[in-house]
C-alpha cells in the first residue's frame, strides 16, 4: 500500500473524524491562563525579587498545545512535516527573541559595567542558539567563577532555551509514534502515553536526584525539566476524555489558580525546583485546564477568557522577554538590590506596553509573513539572518575589546610592573594614566596547567582532567606535585618560574573548592570533592614527588583564618612520608570583588581598601612547621597587601580578579619574589635548591 493510499484509508476510517475534534479548537480559558502565568513572573520578580512557579506553567502549556498539534495530525492520518515544522516555529520565535538581545546588548553598552560586558555579551550569544540554560547551568557549578553583583539579563532566556531544546525533541517522539502506528494497529493516543510515562518517570527521578545533590545546576538542566513538559503533554491527551461537572469545573479552576498564586509566597522556588515539589504549579494549572469552559458564570474560564487576558496572554511572550532586562538594567542604574512599589508599578505598566506593542508591530506581522512560508530554504534563511543579526555584533564587539586589550599590552611591562613597584629601588617610569590590567571581566582566568597525565596512573575518570604535567622535564632534580583547589591553581604563573629556577618537573592535582582536608571541612561541594580526595595517594604513586605544595591554612571572607584538623593531619602525613611540604599561607578573602569596586569608585576610594586577619597574626601553622623540617610554610600577604592594607592595585596591576582569587597578572609580577621565599624556606629546612 503507497503512502497516499495508507494516508487515505486512515482518514476514512470511522470514527477518525470525532477523534480529531477532540484535540481541535482554540482554547481561550488556556490563553488567558497564559497571561496569569506570565503576570505571575513579572510580578514576582519585580515586586518580590522571588520565583513565582509561573514559567514551570509555561513550559506545560507549550507541551500542551505542541501535543495538540500533533495529534490532530496522527488522529487525521496527515504528515507530520517534522522539518518544516522547525522552520516554522523557530522563524516564528526568533525575531523577538534577537529583537530582544539586540536591545539588551544596547542597554549592557551603555549602563553596565565594563567588567561585565564580556560575560552577557557571550549569553546573548548562547541565548540566540538557545542553549543558555547550559551556560547557567554550568556557570552554576563553575568554581572558579567571578561574582557577579547583578544577574545576567539574559538570564530569563533559560526557560526559552530549555523550550527550544523540546521544541526540536518532542517531534521526534511524534514521528515514532507514526512509525509504530503505521506499522501496527495501535492508536497514536496509547502510544504517545506510554513514550511520555516512560520520560515522565525518568525525568523526574533525574529532576529529584539532582535537585537534592546539585540543585544550583539541577535548575537550568533540560534533563531535570523534560517532565514538566510531559505533564502538559499528558494533559493534552487526557482532556478530551475527562468529563468533569460543571461544579466540579468551577471548584477545580479556582483552586488551582489559588495554589497557583500561593505557590511562590509559600515556597523558595529558586532554591527548591524542580524536584517534585514542581508539582505544585504544574498540578495548579493542570486542575485550571481540565475545568476548561465551565459553562457557568462562577467559572474561573469566565475570567481567563476575557478579552483583556486573551489578548496579554497573545502578548505573553514578548512580555517574558521584555520584562527581565528592564528590571536587570534599571537596578545597575539605580545601584539598588530591588526596585521599590512606585518604580516597580511603572516597570511592570512599561514592560506590558511595550510587550503589546511589540506584539502587534513585530511578532503577528511576521507571523502573517507570507514569503518564507513558501517554502523551507526561505524559513532557513530567516534563520540564519536572525542568528547573524546577534553573532554578528557579538563578534565585532569582542574584536574591538580584543583590539583595546592589545594596545593596552603594548607597554605593560614598563606602565603596569606591579609586585615590583614595592621593591625600595622601583623608580616609575610608566605612563601615569595607562590602563589597569588585567581588563576584570567573565570568569576568573585560569591559568593553563599543561597535558593531562599519563593513563597508566590509573585515576578514576572523574578525575583524569584534574591531574597534569605542569612543567615537564625530562632530567629534573626534583618533581614538585601541587594540590589543593584554586587557591593553589592561582599561583601557577609563580610556581612555573619556581621550577623553571631550580630545574623541577612539576605535577598538578587541581580541583575546584576541594582543599586536601576531610570532606566534612570543604567549603562547598562535600560530595564532589570525595572521589577527588580519594585519587590523591594514586597521584602520589604516579608522580612520585619529592615535593608537595599545598594550601597552608583556610582563610574566610568573615575576616577568620583556621588550620582545620583534617588539613593539619594530611600535610603531616604527606611529611612523615618522606615528602618535603611546601604550605603556601592562604590569601585573605573579601565579600567585595576590590578590582570591580575600583572600577566602580576609583583605585583610591576607601570602600575598595580592606584589611584581614591574615595580615596581622602569626600563620596557625607555623607550630606544625617549627616542629617538623619537612614542613615549609611561605607567606605572602604582605606583598599582596602591603603594610597590611589590601587595595585593588598594585604598580597599575589588579591584585584581586574577584573576592579572594589573585589575578594570573599580578601572581606573575610576584614571581621573583615568590621563588626567593619558597627557595629561603627550603634551605632552612636544608632540601636542595638552585639559589
Amino acid at each position: 500500500m503507497t503512502t497516499a493510499t495508507a494516508l487515505h484509508t486512515r482518514q476514512d476510517e470511522p470514527g477518525t473524524a470525532h477523534r480529531v475534534q477532540r484535540y481541535s479548537g482554540f482554547r481561550p480559558e488556556v490563553q488567558g491562563l497564559r497571561a496569569v502565568a506570565v503576570l505571575l513572573v513579572v510580578i514576582y520578580h519585580v515586586f518580590l525579587g522571588r520565583v513565582s512557579g509561573g514559567v514551570d506553567v509555561f513550559l506545560l502549556i507549550s507541551a500542551f498545545f505542541m501535543t495538540l498539534s500533533f495529534v490532530r495530525k496522527l488522529e487525521g492520518g496527515r504528515p507530520l512535516a517534522i522539518g518544516r515544522y522547525w522552520l516554522h516555529v523557530f522563524k516564528r520565535l526568533m525575531p523577538m527573541a534577537v529583537l530582544t538581545i539586540l536591545a539588551t546588548f544596547v542597554l549592557v553598552a551603555v549602563f553596565y559595567p565594563g567588567y561585565e560586558a564580556a560575560s552577557w555579551r557571550f549569553q546573548g550569544v548562547t541565548s540566540a542558539l538557545y542553549v543558555e540554560n547550559w551556560t547557567l547551568a554550568f556557570g552554576a557549578v563553575d568554581y572558579y567563577a567571578a561574582d557577579h553583583s547583578t544577574a545576567s539579563p539574559f538570564q530569563h532566556f533559560w526557560s526559552l532555551s530549555v523550550q527550544g531544546q523540546v521544541f526540536l525533541l518532542w517531534p521526534l517522539i511524534f514521528g515514532a509514534t507514526w512509525l509504530i502506528t503505521r506499522r501496527t494497529k495501535l492508536r497514536p493516543v496509547p502510544v504517545l502515553a506510554g513514550f511520555f510515562g516512560a520520560v515522565f518517570l525518568v525525568s523526574l527521578e533525574w529532576s529529584i536526584t539532582r535537585t537534592a545533590g546539585h540543585q544550583e545546576m539541577a535548575y537550568f538542566d533540560t534533563r531535570a525539566r523534560l517532565w514538566e513538559f510531559v505533564l502538559g503533554s499528558l494533559i493534552a491527551l487526557a482532556v478530551p476524555y475527562l468529563r468533569p461537572s460543571r461544579g466540579l469545573r468551577v471548584v477545580l479552576g479556582w483552586a488551582g489558580l489559588l495554589s497557583m498564586i500561593a505557590v511562590g509566597l509559600v515556597i523558595d522556588v529558586q532554591g527548591a525546583f524542580p524536584g517534585w515539589i514542581a508539582l505544585w504549579p504544574l498540578l495548579s494549572a493542570a486542575a485550571i485546564i481540565i475545568a476548561g469552559e465551565s459553562g457557568s458564570p462562577a467559572g474561573l474560564d469566565r475570567v481567563l477568557s476575557s478579552r483583556p487576558l486573551v489578548r496579554l496572554g497573545d502578548s505573553a511572550y514578548a512580555l517574558y522577554l521584555i520584562h527581565w532586562p528592564l528590571l536587570i538594567t534599571y537596578l545597575v542604574i539605580r545601584d539598588r538590590p530591588e526596585a521599590g512599589p512606585r518604580s516597580g508599578v511603572l516597570l511592570v505598566l512599561v514592560s506590558v506596553a511595550l510587550a503589546i506593542a511589540a506584539t502587534a508591530v513585530v511578532e503577528k506581522p511576521l507571523k502573517r509573513w507570507a514569503w518564507p512560508e513558501r517554502s523551507k530554504p526561505r524559513l532557513a534563511l530567516v534563520i540564519a539572518v536572525c542568528l547573524l543579526l546577534v553573532v554578528v555584533p557579538a563578534v565585532v564587539w569582542r574584536a574591538h575589546d580584543q583590539q583595546r586589550d592589545a594596545h593596552a599590552l603594548e607597554h605593560a611591562n614598563v606602565d603596569n610592573p606591579g609586585a615590583a613597584a614595592l621593591s625600595p629601588d622601583y623608580v616609575p617610569q610608566g605612563d601615569p594614566q595607562a590602563p589597569v590590567l588585567p581588563v576584570v571581566g567573565g570568569a576568573f582566568p585560569e591559568p593553563e596547567l599543561g597535558e593531562q597525565c599519563p593513563e597508566d596512573m590509573e585515576l578514576q575518570p572523574a578525575n583524569r582532567a584534574r591531574c597534569h604535567i605542569t612543567v615537564p622535564n625530562e632530567t629534573p632534580d626534583a618533581t614538585l606535585l601541587v594540590v589543593g583547589n584554586s587557591h593553589m591553581h592561582q599561583w601557577i604563573p609563580a610556581i612555573e618560574t619556581l621550577a623553571e629556577h631550580n630545574n623541577w618537573r612539576v605535577v598538578s592535582y587541581i580541583r575546584g573548592y576541594c582543599m586536601l582536608a576531610t570532606p566534612e571541612e570543604q567549603l562547598a561541594g562535600h560530595d564532589e570533592c570525595v572521589p577527588w580526595l580519594d585519587d590523591v595517594d594514586t597521584v602520589m604513586q604516579g608522580a612520585d614527588p619529592d615535593l608537595v605544595m599545598v594550601q597552608g591554612t583556610r582563610s574566610t571572607a568573615d575576616d577568620r583564618e583556621t588550620l582545620p584538623s583534617g588539613m593539619r593531619q594530611r600535610i603531616e602525613d604527606l611529611a612523615g612520608r618522606g615528602r618535603q611540604v611546601i604550605a603556601v599561607r592562604d590569601n585573605p578573602r573579601f565579600d567585595f570583588a576590590p578590582a570591580r569596586c575600583a572600577e566602580d569608585h576609583g583605585a583610591d576610594a576607601p570602600e575598595c581598601a580592606a584589611t584581614h586577619t591574615v595580615l596581622t597574626t602569626q600563620s596557625p601553622l607555623r607550630p606544625v612547621a617549627d616542629a617538623s623540617r619537612r614542613i615549609s610554610t611561605v607567606d605572602m600577604g604582605d606583598l599582596i597587601c602591603p603594610d597590611g592594607r589590601c587595595t585593588p592595585a598594585i604598580g597599575n596591576v589588579y591584585t584581586y580578579w574577584d573576592g579572594n582569587h589573585l589575578t594570573p597578572d599580578y601572581v606573575r609580577s610576584l614571581a621573583p619574589m615568590f621563588v626567593e621565599r619558597v627557595d629561603r624556606a627550603l634551605a632552612e629546612a636544608g632540601f636542595p635548591v638552585t639559589g
